[in-house]
């Protein structure tokens, strides 16, 4: 390994900064640049070793150089790069969190969105399983799979054992994974009904558009509905898209940048149309801010749309927040909630705004909370599909003996597959919470929900 400079051994006491993803370079997919790099910064991260428990990719790493001839990267045979690259899902942890050669060190260091290169360079040239396509296209599997006589089919079936070893063997999704139920179309027009008239001489409200995204209008309908109240119940007047697609995450893990692109230009409209009128924006999916957020902008850095889109995008909590610091947050709490162990999502605190929904849920009288600050291993796809739903479980265990170290009345996550994954290795029959839930729970309008 080349031996560091000074300044190298003394890091940088400056912010992370991301760099764009000029992955309309053709270098960005050049089999031979790709290696030299991956090889570069597999010897710094060999050397390092830090991120050892973040995730499967860097035990996997490890273990090759600790296994090759050379002990060291030059003994890799290239080709098992990819081994290491099949279990990055990109919870960002390690650039944010431990990695101390990211920019603006010399050093350059980016693991996160260097596998996404890989991932990127691999979809050129090789495609994708059908598995892997039909797996993170959840809006087209939700406009199907929700047709009511569809949805009851394939929830049942979902909760088969024989079907599901079957499931397994034709289409690599594990037989234990937990798969999302999916809700009938009516659930999400009902959403979209919901839209307060301001009486006549009311003052002007703040505006927030919600995006539903795939999970919250096809698998957790009842979670939006949740989240509109608590905005209505604080004087907020929410707005929902007339139509939206999946935000691109799904696409962008697997590589194709292209569908990424086409979703950006389906979403962009109407979310543009609601900065326009003045509204603020977000998600219940922490995954999903991040997306509009952060990884489009990185994607398409001279956009000045989707810019426009992520200056606007705000986490439902740091929202809520500074209502609160405006003095403009009720706090007219109907209902303790005890106490609460709440997961911090990996999508949620790369973000950097510190843990919002801890800050919003203190207000609540009689409330105690603990939060979690390790990954629980989800990844939409990577608890799913058959080779990684092992190491998904594996990873969620250090996670679940900290919770049951920790007596609660409640336990969830800010995100809530996070929360599912949760709920199904852990084996709990209580099911996990959504913050927002909480404190719909917390201001008593649980009677109300739905309606």
């Amino acid at each position: 390994m080349t031996a560091p400079t000074a300044a190298a051994r003394e890091g940088s006491l400056e912010a992370p900064t991301r760099h764009p993803l000029d992955w309309q370079n053709p270098e960005f997919s050049d089999p031979e640049a790709l290696r030299r790099e991956l090889a570069r910064v597999f010897d710094i991260c060999h050397g390092c070793r830090r991120c050892v428990n973040l995730c499967q990719s860097f035990p996997t790493l490890f273990d090759l150089i600790d296994g090759s001839d050379t002990l060291e990267v030059d003994g890799v045979d290239p080709a098992d790069y990819r081994k290491v690259v099949d279990q990055c899902y990109l919870c960002d942890l390690c650039f944010m969190t431990k990695c101390p050669y990211v920019p603006p060190h010399e050093w350059n260091v980016d693991f996160p969105h260097l596998m996404l290169r890989a991932k990127h360079a691999r979809f050129r040239a090789e495609g994708a399983p059908l598995r892997d396509r039909l797996l993170t296209a959840p809006d087209r599997n939700g406009r199907f799979l929700g047709i009511p006589v569809v949805a009851q089919t394939v929830n049942a079936a979902n909760r088969s054992r024989p079907l599901r070893r079957a499931l397994e063997k034709t289409a690599g999704v594990h037989r234990d994974a937990k798969l999302p139920e999916f809700h009938p179309p009516r659930a999400r027009r009902a959403l979209r009904r919901r839209r307060q008239t301001p009486a006549a001489g009311a003052p002007e409200r703040p505006k927030l558009m919600v995006f539903g995204t795939c999970y919250g209008q096809y698998h957790q309908p009842r979670l939006v509905a949740e989240m509109l109240e608590v905005f209505e119940h604080n004087g907020v007047d929410v707005r929902m898209p007339a139509r939206e697609r999946c935000c691109g995450m799904p696409k962008m893990e697997l590589g194709d940048f292209d569908s990424v692109r086409r979703l950006r230009d389906a979403n962009l409209p109407p979310l543009l149309e609601a900065v326009a009128a003045g509204c603020e924006l977000t998600a219940p999916v922490p995954s999903c801010v991040l997306m509009f957020r952060q990884e489009l902008p990185l994607l398409f850095p001279d956009d000045a749309d989707v810019a426009r889109v992520a200056e606007r995008f705000r986490d439902p909590f740091e929202y809520l927040a500074s209502l609160h610091k405006d003095g403009r947050l009720r706090t007219d709490f109907r209902q303790p909630l005890g106490r609460v162990a709440l997961h911090a999502a990996c999508h949620q605190r790369v973000q950097n705004l510190g843990n919002k929904a801890r800050e919003v849920l203190s207000l609540v009288p009689d409330t105690e909370l603990q939060v979690f600050e390790r990954c629980s291993g989800h990844d939409g796809t990577y608890a799913v599909r058959a080779e990684t739903h092992p190491h998904a479980r594996k990873i969620c265990r250090p996670l679940l003996r900290q919770l049951d170290a920790a007596p609660f009345d409640h336990y969830g996550s800010d995100c809530p597959l996070a929360g599912e994954h949760l709920r199904h290795v852990g084996e709990r029959a209580a099911p996990a919470r959504h913050p927002m839930s909480l404190l719909h729970q917390a201001y008593g309008l649980d009677a109300t929900c739905g309606r």
